[in-house]
């Protein structure tokens, strides 16, 4: 990056600390544009008549306003731009009653807020020393003037939007255990490592209907990865979404059905303990170079990427338990739980952890080596990432 003098201030260093995150949350081999803007500030204007933001930016902004309804959405889209600011806090507004913001690519920041009802946008830019201010303005106002205002801004937004094609939507499968790690062994001998691989070739198998989905797999054979590579893997693809398969077995023999884990520090219950303790073994396998966590940047732009991708995981976690329950898979109790496994612990891959069936139960044992049962729950799972997919 090009170091400019006019620059050398408090707003450099959160650009480094942003340019660090970004390099960090890339895959490799890919590189951001040079020397992007950085949002170094974010605060509520001073406007007693109006909803109010002032945003400010290292280097140029030319931010685009994008205005969606049912239900009323303002978004602000910078192009080459990283971000280093938190939100302010919403405190009983009555325009706006929700904010999100985060990198929707590679050096590409949105500002997302969503609206109580209609209102009348207003947006400035104003040059400074140290880069630029954006204002944006939210006016009581009715649907006729949001229609205005979205007829004017949206339409070049949609127009440029189509001179690039839509980029693939990355998906990475990985079959849990493999090599050494057999996994758990059902009553009959079925090794989990064997029904995951066989699951993951069969649903990359049904995801090749969508074009739009590109598959990964950390293991095709009877590979042994360590927990830690498995999810460098997904973070090198750049993954939109990482999927764990596995088939554990536990001490309650009449528990069966299916489990979707998303990532937490705190088990949701004691099952969910048992299950992370048990799958975060699986690295005793592993040699001394791998027998520590990948080193993490601790900051706050980290924490929001991280907040991001979490919230992702929740989304599309309680999606696949609807479309599991609309396909007459079987659940168990309380299908959707979260625990630490270590797995899922990409802080910028969206990522869950599904366990297919229990191979401690002979019933689940049946079905998780039954071709015919695993070509089924393909099906649900691919259209569900599909549908995953097409929402982003």
């Amino acid at each position: 990056m090009t170091r400019r003098p006019d620059r050398i201030t408090s707003a450099f260093r959160f650009a480094v600390l942003a340019l660090a995150l970004a390099l960090f949350c890339l895959p490799q081999g890919r590189a951001l544009a040079d020397d992007p803007s950085i949002v170094t500030a974010i605060a509520k204007a001073d406007d007693a008549s109006a909803f109010g933001l002032d945003i400010d930016v290292a280097g140029p902004a030319k931010p685009a306003l994008v205005l969606l309804r049912h239900p009323y959405r303002v978004a602000l889209d910078f192009d080459a731009t990283l971000a280093a600011a938190k939100l302010p806090e919403l405190k009983g507004d009555k325009l706006v009653k929700d904010m999100r913001h985060g990198l929707i690519g590679a050096d590409r920041y949105r500002l997302i807020l969503t609206l109580t009802g209609a209102a009348r946008p207003e947006l400035t830019v104003t040059p400074q020393a140290t880069g630029s201010r954006v204002g944006l303005r939210l006016m009581p106002g009715d649907d006729a003037a949001f229609a205005a205002a979205a007829a004017t801004t949206t339409r070049k937004i949609e127009a440029s939007a189509k001179v690039s094609a839509r980029p693939q939507f990355v998906v990475v499968l990985d079959p849990g255990h493999g090599g050494i790690d057999n996994g758990a062994t059902g009553e009959k001998g079925t090794e989990e490592k064997t029904v995951n691989l066989a699951f993951g070739i069969a649903l990359r198998d049904a995801l090749a209907e969508y074009p739009e989905v590109k598959v990964l797999m950390t293991r095709e054979d009877d590979t042994f990865i360590p927990l830690n590579e498995r999810a460098a893997i997904a973070r090198r693809a750049g993954a939109n979404l990482m999927l764990s398969l596995h088939a554990d077995s536990i001490r309650y023999r009449d528990l069966r059905g299916a489990t979707v884990y998303t990532l937490s520090e705190k088990a949701s219950d004691s099952l969910s303990r048992e299950i992370a303790d048990s799958e975060n073994s699986s690295d005793r396998f592993a040699g001394p170079e791998w027998d520590q966590d990948a080193p993490e940047i601790h900051d706050i732009l980290v924490d929001l990427v991280r907040r991001e991708t979490e919230g992702l995981s929740e989304h599309f976690a309680l999606r696949l338990v609807t479309d599991l329950r609309n396909g007459q898979i079987r659940l168990i109790n309380n299908p959707k739980r979260s625990a630490g496994f270590r797995v899922l612990r990409a802080p910028d891959v969206p990522s869950i952890l599904l366990e297919m069936g229990y191979l401690s139960n002979p019933d689940d044992e049946k079905d998780l080596t039954s071709e015919r049962w695993q070509k089924r729950l393909a099906g649900i799972l691919a259209h569900s990432i599909a549908d995953f997919a097409k929402s982003r």
